[in-house]
């Protein structure tokens, strides 16, 4: 029996979407070229994965000349929401308030990162307090 599609991006789709994020459109060959450094992989394998992504609507293929070219549908940002909302559903009883107390205590945050969300917190809090005068 055939695992399930992942909703989210398995660790192969991302790397192949970092990649065309990066480059914001690029081929079977060269996305299989840019991986080659950090993460060996076959054409073949790239071309899978490739085909997977449309099919999730990741991505959209165009061709060109006898080659495919890809480009992304969905950016960083929202992938990452949808990675985050399976996460804090999943994990954490679809509570964010769960997660940030769990990063918190188990100390996976350091002072330098709390200030960066107390900052961003205090950012974000201004912006809405200042709409509604």
């Amino acid at each position: 029996m055939a695992r399930p599609k992942s909703e989210i991006l398995t660790d192969a789709e991302q790397r192949i979407m970092r990649v065309l994020w990066d480059r914001k459109e690029a081929s079977v060959r060269d996305v299989t070229e840019a991986l080659q450094e950090t993460y060996p992989v076959a054409y073949n394998t790239v071309l899978t994965l490739l085909r997977i992504l449309t099919e999730k609507k990741y991505v959209k293929p165009r061709q060109v000349g006898r080659a495919f070219v890809y480009r992304t549908l969905v950016s960083r940002h929202e992938a990452r929401t949808q990675a985050m909302t399976k996460l804090v559903s999943q994990f954490f009883e679809g509570s964010p308030t769960e997660l940030a107390q769990h990063l918190i205590k188990t100390k996976a945050l350091d002072l330098d990162e709390l200030q960066a969300i107390r900052a961003q917190i205090e950012a974000e809090t201004d912006t809405k307090g200042g709409s509604d005068e």
